[in-house]
This record gives C-alpha cells, structure tokens and sequence, in this order.
C-alpha cells in the first residue's frame, strides 16, 4: 500500500480503506433530513474506575479476619501466608485510604462481590470465598469484609469526594450447596439426552417459557436428569429464602463451558440459577433493588453475563434502571462480564449482542483489552487497531454505544498488564516495561470508553499469572509467592505496603486523569480514526469537542524508534497546542489541514486546535447502503456514505412495510457511518423492511436520503457438528449437532442421513435449544464410505431453511494432544511431584482400535487420588463420573501392590481404572 493510502482524510477514505464498496446514490433524496439527531451519550462516559478486590487492598479492622468463625484456615478461610484463603483487607480498609485512591484520579469504586460467602469449598483446593463469588446471602455483607453498616459509610465516605460506588454482582449462580443423589458435581447432562419435565411428568423446553410469566411447575424428583439434595443443616442456609428451592436452578451437572452446557451447566460445583424461570428473575430484581435503594449503589458490574439466556437481561437491566431513577439516580449503570478472546469482528459481534439484543447499558471490554495488549506489549502493525475502533459500529443502536464500555488491560482471572508485558518481552529491561505499561494506559485513556484500572497495576505489580497469582495484597504480604514478586518501576516487593504516591505509574495514570478532566473531549468526544502505518509504529485519531467544534489530534507509537507523519485534520491553517508528551509546544496544519508530528519511541502526544472546525456551508450528499446477508445474530448493515470531509453525524432510522413508524436506530458521529441493525428481536425473516439516513453537519444544516426497503433474511441453519467433509470414527457415535442465529422460540430441527447418494431417512428431531442433536450410529458402516447429514428449520410460521454436509466413515482420531493421570500417585510412578499435569511419565495412549486412551501403571500398596488433565494443563480436566473439573476418583491399592489399566473416554469424558489381567 502507498503510504498515502493510510491517511484516512475522508468519510469516504476510510470506507475504501476497509474495502467498503460505495452503493449507488439514492434517487431523490430527502434533502430535509429533519430527523438527523446528534449522536447521544446516554450512559455514563467520563468516569475512571479503580477495581478493587476488597480482601486484598487493606486491612482495616483486624478483629474481623476470621469472620467471627472460630477454628483453623479450613473452618475460617482466614490463611494470610496462602493465596487462595482471606487475606485480611476489609471495607474499613479501603474506606482508609480513599485518598490514595482518588489522588489517582478516580471517579468510580469496583468492588469485587462483598455478599456474604461460603468461607471454605473444600472441594476447591481447599480454598476460601475471598475473591467473593460463592454467595450464600446476598443481603448481608461478608463479615471478613465487615459490616452493612461499614458498607454505607465506606459509601457515604466516597461521595463526599465525588467517587462512585459500584458492585460487582452475580445472578449466574451461588455457592457449591446443593448436591445430587449421582453424587457431587456431576458430568454434564444434556437437554436433548434427558429434557425437563415439569411436575406431571410432561416433557417441555424452558427456552419457549423465558421471558413470560408463565412456566411449568417443577418437582425436585422427576424434572431433571439429576435428583438434587441438600445437606443436613443447610436446607436453609441461603438468602433470600427463595434460594433454597433446589427447582429453581437447571441441576444438570457441571459445564464444560462450551454449547449448551455454558448457560445450563455448573461452574465447578457452584450451584447454576434456573434464570428462565420467573421466579428467579423476580427474586433477583428484588435483590439487588435492595442495594440500590438503601445503599446508594452507583451501579453494578456483573459477572458471568454470557452464560445466563437473553430473556433475563431483556428483563433484569431496564427494570433496575427504572427502580435506581424512580430512587433519584438517573445515572444508574450497568455492565456486564463477556468473557472472549480476540478483537476483530466476530468477537464484537458477540460481545454487542448483550448491548443491542439484550438492552444491557454495556459490556466490560474485553476485545479492548486484547487490542492493547496486542499494540503495547507485542508491538503488531498499528492497522489492526483501525479496523478494531471502525468495528465499534457494531455496539450502536438507538440508545448504547462504544463510547460507554469500560475498558481494561488486565484483571482478576486473566492476569495483569505487568504480566503480559514481561511474558511478551522476556529480553525488556525496566525501562522498556514501564515506557509499555504507560504506553496501554496512554491508548485506554485517551480512547473511546471508561478506563478501569486494577489496583495494584499503579505500583508496578505483574505476578506469575492469572487468578490467584494475580491477586496480591496492597498491604504487606505474608504470601511467599507475592513476597517474591518482582515489580515494574520500583525496588519494592509484595513484602511491603504498596501504596506508594510518587510510583512512576501512579504518577502517569494521575496524569492522564487530570487530562481527561481538564479537556472532556478526550472522555467522551467523537473519536475518528486518522492515520495508521502498515508495519509497528504510529496509530492516530482525533477527538471532537462537539459543543466547541474543537479537535483533539492524538498520536501513540508503538515502536521502539521515533516516528513521524503527517496526520490528517478538519482544520485548515490552523494552530493546534501540545496538551499532552513530549514535542514542540505548538504545530500549525496546512492548507490541506494535515499536521507534521514527530512522535518519541512508545510514546504519545496529543494536540489541541486553537481554532473551531470551520462551520460547513450545507449538508454533503449521503449514499445509503444495506447488506442483510452474512452478518450475525439477524442484523442488517445499514451503511451511508458521506460526500463531505467535516465532522457530521448521520441519524439511522428504519420502519416496517407498508404501514410501520419511522423509528431511530441509532445515530453515528464516526466514519464509516454505518449501524448494525438487530431484527431479530420485532421481525421475522421475509418482513419488507425500509432504511433512510439523514446527516447532521456541524452548522445545524441536514439533509436525508431516499428510503431503500429489503427483506429481512431468513435465519441462519448452521450444522455445526460433525465437521464438513471430515472422518467421523467407526467407533463412536456421530453426534449431529444445529444452530440457528437468531434463535427463536418454538423452532424445531428435523435431522436426516444419507448413505452413499441414497434415499433420505430420518435420525429424528429436536426442539429444545440453544444446540440441536441428534446422534447416529456408523459402526455397521465400511470406512471410507460418504454420509450426508440434512438438517431441517421449521420456523413458527411454517417457514423452512435447510443445510446440509458430507463426511466419510473413517477411523477414529484423538480430539486432545495428551491426557494425563494426575494425583496423589504420580510420585510412585516417576513424576517429579504429585499432580503435576504436565507428566508425561503419567501420559495415556490413545488406542485407534477403540478410540480410547489407556496406560498401565504399577503402583505399590496404598490409597490414591486421581483425576485426568487434558494437554498437560489443569485448564481442561474430568473427574469422577466425567464431569469438567469434577471430584477426584480413589483407587485403594492392596498390600503388595499390582498393576492397573487406566482409561479415558473422550466421548463421555470418563476416567476409569482396573486391574491389569
């Protein structure tokens, strides 16, 4: 590509930049375009938040270590040498050092869930509820972490300053308490092997009662594949009372995080709400109404957001958002947990879809993060993070879009900013890392979005990895491992307080703050993408002030050299002040409005114009475009192209034909101008639906387009089990399994096989969602034989759409790389340690006679726990029964010792073990 090809000076620049074809011009355009809005910031876009795991910042009351529980570690969960036990830090704690947080220019307090927890699961480790998310009663506070009353002056403490209060929530789940007569955490059930029955004993599917009031009676003993129980003296152990109606959560087993079972399955035991069910979905609003009104909660992040089903949030998020206004809050808000990797546009199509299609206010922005990490830490080409800002589009609608998500760059689970950074760069010095580390928090600042910084990141802190080890205390640790800790900018260790004011990186992000407060521009004004290199190096973007038509020009280098460009405006001749890095103090553009900038290595500078935009004389010409093929979730991409080179916002709007109202789908300030309709939620496929647009320059003058009406298409069949023109193994069963996008009640998918050409016969059907299955058997089958699958849609209406794939009958394949026996035993067999996953002396063989994995293993007498790890990692295992991260087996060896098969089933995930003949 000519460089001049990455300067993106036009609307219509950056559309070819993306390979955005331009549609043909709309006949007879409506140059009135009266509807044109500007583009709205309903939900909160100024705020810097500091994320805070209460157990691990502060200790401000010893005498509330041990919960007022009496005993050792296992009975208190109070263990200040281990990483996995409360440490000691409590809401007095944090409320003592509230200046410390807001010298960091804090607006916004996250606390992780502050409910009281089961102290201990012991099936866990044994580990303890410090982190917060294994609740038992959601009214009280924990009482490691103090009082409700320590809970409203920690509150009332914050606001005085001007600090928000938000908490971290959760409505996916509870603690591990209930239990089933199969025994404890269980391997996963499905819906299609075993549906749910209500209390008569008549199949039904839960998908086709969410979102009403009314749902099938349940009964504890015959409406789900496993009899839940619960143990003596904790049949009342949860609050609210509702809680402890064992029918109003699925009772399948535990999930595997994948399919289905990510929505119905258990986390490790933990027990997983039935959230279709009104009940739940009532018993929650009323939960955390409760928060709002008597504490004053600013707003809650939640957790888990994907693994809970679409009707509860269409549900739970306007009517809490009502309840806080109705309480005096307006500003009530909310987001949500959706965990994923990656950042093109796939990954932000999932994450939007809780914005759009489930009415949430945001999403925790985890694409963000992997973008920055991506450009901090590793260096890639800086056009990746154009097209991820440009894919913002993806989150706009009529009353949310990207300039409200909170973004981050590292977090309680998957590890810290600091972590990356010295994982990423093995050979960076000091210097290097921290240049990097202010470098990620330069981009997340000075972007679209709520920056959210992990305590702890502003000392430098980086930790072996996720989880636990990325969960140090603030105060002097007694845990080896953070004692240990090497951090960035600083001789200190977790050995010492750690809150330290004049740490280089606190200093930094206190910087960028105060920048984002002096100039709101760079909080929350329209963020346009300018300039890009193809190789590592300068990433540019200008903000808007719209209310003063002033432009930000802010320019980040993620290359070690000095870089310089020339970088594109809308100010021609115009003088712009240096606000922010290192460069000369005043830059003036030329007659073709571009600025000469000359940025440091892993740095950044930001410029502010002197002179307002200049007042456009008319509304440029629009060209409007739709695509409703090959994009997710039943959206339609609605696109205009703009003819101009100013700042303009262009207001969507569309109606159903032939009698509908124009309705306003959502407003874009940013090109390409485009909204990624959802019409799955008021449409059904074949509906003649019609698009205009309207653009709104910035001297109040509009102009609108002639409407283009398509149909809405059918709905997306995907086969998506066995893979396409793939073996299927002889040896075991094929599960066939469908997905439809968007999903709908009452649909049904009839299954259908043909062997070698022949006639169709059918394998069956399936009306319970989200996954559709049917399983076949081709062991009677030659290998090398082609099968076709067929699956058939019927939509309520009687519509049908239809996919089919081939396969070959093959032999069979393993689906992992290495599955080891890990336990108690491993010593005895040659390990280094005991349960170590990564052991090949413990690894299984997989046998392509029977598709199974076995090894045999000599041990000497005694008693044994085991269980089998997947990959050499703990990340994947199966337990007792087969279940994902399921409960050890016990293999009881006799005196003298002998010989024993072990064996796993990838099919059932079960392990097993014998005595070798």
């Amino acid at each position: 590509m000519h460089r001049r090809l990455a300067l993106l000076t036009t609307p219509l620049a950056v559309a070819v930049a993306l390979g955005i074809a331009a549609p043909p011009a709309s006949a007879e355009p409506d140059t009135g375009g009266s509807y044109a809005r500007h583009m709205p910031r309903p939900d909160l876009t100024g705020e810097n938040f500091y994320f805070v795991m209460g157990d691990r910042f502060e200790n401000g009351d010893p005498a509330n270590d041990t919960g007022g529980l009496a005993g050792d570690p296992n009975t208190t969960g109070f263990d200040p040498t281990s990483k996995g036990f409360y440490n000691g830090g409590d809401l007095d704690g944090l409320r003592s050092r509230l200046d410390y947080i807001q010298g960091l220019g804090t607006t916004a307090i996250w606390l992780t869930p502050i409910f009281e927890n089961k102290p201990v699961q012991l099936e866990d480790g044994p580990s303890a509820g410090y982190h917060g998310y294994w609740i038992t009663d959601f009214t009280q506070v924990d009482p490691h972490l103090g009082t409700n009353q320590d809970l409203t002056d920690l509150v009332d403490a914050a606001h005085e300053r001007g600090i928000k209060v938000f908490f971290d929530i959760i409505t996916n789940h509870t603690a591990d308490v209930i239990g089933y007569t199969d025994g404890d955490r269980t391997a996963y059930v499905s819906k299609d092997a075993v549906p749910y029955r209500d209390a008569s004993g008549d199949v039904f599917d839960d998908r086709d009662h969410a979102g009403t009031e009314e749902f099938p009676e349940l009964d504890p003993e015959r409406s789900f594949p496993y009899v839940p129980e619960l143990d003596a003296g904790e049949e009342d152990l949860k609050v609210p009372a509702w809680l402890n109606d064992v029918t109003n959560y699925h009772n399948r087993g535990n999930t595997t995080f994948t399919g289905e079972d990510s929505q119905y399955g258990d986390f490790f035991g933990l027990d997983d709400l039935f959230t279709e069910k009104p009940e739940v979905v009532d018993g929650m609003v009323d939960i955390y109404k409760t928060w709002v009104e008597d504490f004053d909660i600013d707003g809650f992040r939640i957790d888990t957001m994907k693994h809970v089903n679409d009707e509860f949030w269409q549900e739970f998020g306007p009517r809490l958002q009502k309840i806080a206004a109705a309480d005096g809050n307006p500003d009530f808000f909310m987001f949500g947990e959706v965990a994923l990797d990656g950042y093109d546009l796939a990954a932000k199509q999932f994450t939007s879809h809780y914005t759009t299609r489930d009415r949430m206010q945001a999403i925790l922005d985890f694409p963000f993060q992997a973008a920055a990490r991506d450009f901090a830490s590793k260096g890639v080409r800086t056009k990746r993070l154009v097209k991820f800002f440009l894919d913002d589009d993806v989150y706009t609608d009529s009353d949310s879009n990207a300039y409200s998500l909170p973004t981050f760059l590292g977090n309680h689970d998957m590890g810290r900013i600091g972590y990356f950074l010295k994982t990423d760069n093995p050979g960076a010095d000091d210097a290097e890392l921290l240049a990097r580390d202010r470098l990620a928090h330069e981009l997340m600042y000075l972007s679209r979005g709520n920056p959210v910084v992990y305590y702890g990141d502003e000392q430098g802190f980086a930790g072996l990895g996720g989880d636990q080890s990325a969960r140090q205390t603030m105060f002097a640790s007694q845990v080896e491992e953070y004692q240990q800790g090497d951090q960035l900018g600083t001789d200190n260790t977790g050995a010492d307080d750690n809150f330290v004011t004049d740490h280089p990186l606190y200093e930094d992000i206190a910087a960028l703050a105060a920048l984002r407060s002096e100039h709101p521009a760079l909080a929350d004004g329209a963020q346009q993408v300018r300039f890009h290199e193809k190789r590592p190096g300068l990433f540019a973007f200008s903000r808007i002030d719209h209310a003063q038509q002033r432009e930000y020009v802010v320019v980040l280098n993620n290359s070690t050299q000095a870089r310089s460009a020339t970088i594109p405006t809308w100010v021609p001749k115009g003088a712009f002040r240096k606000v922010y890095g290192e460069g000369p103090a005043t830059l003036t553009t030329n007659a073709e409005r571009r600025l000469d900038v000359l940025v440091p290595g892993l740095s950044s500078v930001v410029y502010e114009s002197r002179t307002k935009i200049p007042r456009s004389k008319r509304a440029p010409q629009t060209r409007l475009g739709v695509t409703t093929g090959n994009v997710s979730d039943g959206r339609i991409a609605v696109r205009a192209n703009v003819r101009g080179s100013s700042f303009y916002e262009v207001t969507f709007q569309r109606r159903l034909e032939p009698l509908g109202r124009w309705q306003t789908i959502g407003v874009d300030d940013t090109a390409p101008y485009r909204v990624f309709d959802d019409t799955a939620t008021d449409l059904l496929p074949r509906d003649r639906v019609s698009y205009r647009a309207a653009v709104l320059d910035n001297a109040g003058h509009t102009r609108g387009t002639s409407p283009i009406t398509v149909r809405v298409p059918e709905t997306v069949l995907r086969v998506t089990s066995p893979a396409p023109n793939g073996g299927v193994g002889d040896v075991y069963p094929v599960t066939v399994t469908a997905t439809v996008d968007p999903e709908r009640p009452l649909q049904v998918v009839r299954f259908q096989r043909s062997v070698e050409g022949g006639p169709w016969t059918s394998l069956g059907r399936d009306s319970s969602a989200p996954v559709y299955t049917v399983v076949d058997d081709v062991s009677d089958l030659a290998r090398g034989t082609s099968v076709r699958y067929r699956a058939t849609l019927t939509e309520p209406s009687g519509s049908t759409v239809t996919r089919t794939i081939q396969v070959f009958v093959s032999a069979p394949e393993p689906s992992v790389d290495s599955v080891t026996v890990a336990g108690s035993l491993q010593s005895e067999l040659g390990c280094p340690e005991d349960w170590q996953p990564g052991c090949d002396t413990t690894h299984l063989a997989f046998d392509a006679g029977d598709g199974l994995w076995h090894g045999t293993f000599t041990l000497p007498a005694g008693s044994y726990d085991w269980k089998v790890a997947i990959d050499d990692s703990w990340t994947v295992n199966y337990g007792s029964g087969g279940a994902a991260g399921g409960g050890n087996l016990t293999l009881v060896v006799p005196e003298g010792g002998g010989s024993y098969v072990f064996t796993w089933d990838p099919i059932t995930h079960e392990p097993s073990v014998v005595p070798a003949d």
